[in-house]
């Protein structure tokens, strides 16, 4: 017998880890750490008028 099962690796890289999804997950990662970063910095330009 020659043939071997697949292995579980080789299917992630292929159907999930793909360049699309790589790109899609950078950008909402890089998202979410500008959110965190600048979440404790209060927006002054609101409260301008009151």
């Amino acid at each position: 017998m020659t043939d071997q099962a697949p292995r579980p690796l080789s299917w992630w890289r292929r159907y999930v880890f793909t360049r699309e999804n790589a790109a899609a997950l950078a950008l909402c990662l890089i998202v979410v750490a500008v959110i965190i970063v600048t979440a404790d910095t209060a927006p002054q330009w609101i409260y301008q008028g009151f």
